[in-house]
């Protein structure tokens, strides 16, 4: 039972799993690997974590959420694209090339690299191999991948990342209970899609991002209900590390060592700021030949074999969903929640790690799902919170819908706790 697996690599207690109740059908979106199945566990692992009583969860309102993104409309009308033009698959001399250019600088990175306008990509990339094309876009600064099969990227890579890993980096006296205070260091979906889940089971999550690296619209619209939204430069000794010092827990979604010289590090935290839970969330892992390098959910499909498997090795595909960045983001707010309890138990700085990679090796590793796919009508799972309809929060509490508390506004807020 794939919920099973995740609660124990969790350290959930056994005894806990029979207080989730699962309905609707038992496949609800199209894929040659177990996303239904996925998405259960690790909806269901932060439900129940979040809580000592009865939790459950319909596949149909989950398959809107694990989507959420695509749901979102402001006023009645879409807010653009997921994609940039660019983001996509591109044949190479060899093969093919999955790029990313949904941010500014990761574009200009990529047209540097290929020296070419925009419209005469598709022509420069044809005219490189795979593998040499995403060494240089990493040089400089880019973000793309060679779509590779499952075997060539376990020879590429090595041994995957654990689904989750969790440990003790520092002593610490048990912290009272209170409203968790969650300083959120992440972009995107997975890391956002966590905080928001701990937002909407109670947490006082604030977002810091950097003054003149601005967020996707549609992505901080779908990500920060029930947060509040700040822009702060980590250079910032004094505010940074009064926001350290009144915080619960510190999420960041950047590479191994991209924060360190703020004092980002756990080890660093612990030193400083005993008693922290600090939960770290890189597409590749802490390790390996990958571990530096930039990564998103549609990169880490190219390069470990998804893509393939979703079409052919002549037309890569995708999951139906961001799979890893929202499976990963519900794991992650699993994972805090049982940190903090722990912490609030028996002490110490606690460190837990996920990855996309992680993920994906453990998606990839599921028993293929079987039996038609249900139809979902998506309208019984959206909420209205100003001008803007969402993905309601799956699951329920006690028998009450989860909801969203608060309309979102993108760097708004002051960098200081209430």
């Amino acid at each position: 039972m794939a919920l099973g697996d995740v609660w124990r690599s969790l350290g959930g207690a056994p005894d806990r799993l029979d207080r989730l109740a699962v309905t609707g059908p038992a496949r609800v979106l199209p894929s040659a690997f177990a996303v239904t199945t996925a998405g259960v566990a690790a909806v269901g692992a932060s439900l129940l974590a979040a809580t000592a009583g009865p939790v459950a969860l319909d596949t149909r309102q989950l398959a809107v959420a694990l989507r959420s993104e695509r749901y979102l409309l402001r006023d009645g009308r879409s807010v653009g694209p997921p994609f940039d033009p660019l983001s996509a698959f591109h044949r190479t001399a060899d093969g093919w090339l999955r790029l990313h250019a949904n941010y500014p600088w990761h574009r200009a990175a990529a047209l540097r690299v290929l020296g070419c306008p925009a419209d005469r990509v598709p022509d420069a990339v044809a005219e490189r191999a795979g593998v040499e094309l995403e060494d240089a876009l990493h040089a400089a600064g880019g973000v793309g991948a060679a779509v590779r099969t499952a075997r060539e990227w376990r020879e590429t890579a090595g041994p995957p990342p654990a689904l989750v890993a969790h440990h003790v980096v520092g002593a610490a006296a048990p912290r009272p209970a209170r409203r968790p205070r969650v300083l959120d260091l992440t972009r995107v979906i997975a890391g956002p899609v966590a905080t928001r889940t701990l937002a909407v089971h109670g947490a006082d999550v604030l977002r810091l991002d950097a003054p003149d690296r601005p967020e996707i619209a549609l992505q901080w619209l779908d990500t920060l209900p029930g947060k509040r939204s700040a822009l702060l430069d980590l250079r910032d000794t004094p505010t940074r590390e009064e926001l350290l010092a009144g915080a619960d827990v510190v999420v960041t979604g950047y590479r191994p060592g991209a924060l360190d010289a703020y004092g980002l590090s756990p080890a660093a935290l612990a030193e400083r700021h005993p008693g922290l839970v600090v939960a770290t969330l890189p597409a590749w892992g802490e390790g390996g030949p990958w571990a530096g390098r930039r990564g998103f959910d549609s990169i880490v499909q190219a390069a470990c074999g998804i893509a393939v498997a979703e079409g052919s090795a002549e037309a890569p595909g995708a999951l139906p969903a961001q799979v890893l960045d929202h499976a990963t983001g519900y794991l992650l707010a699993a994972a805090v929640l049982l940190a903090l309890d722990a912490q609030r138990r028996a002490g110490g700085t606690r460190h837990v790690r996920l990855s996309l990679a992680g993920t994906a090796a453990w998606l990839t590793g599921l028993p293929a799902e079987e039996g038609e796919v249900a139809e979902v009508d998506p309208a019984p799972h959206l909420q209205r919170v100003g001008a803007l309809t969402l993905a309601a929060p799956p699951g329920t509490v006690d028998g009450r819908p989860l909801r969203w508390s608060g309309a979102p506004s993108f760097g708004t807020a002051a960098p200081a706790w209430r």
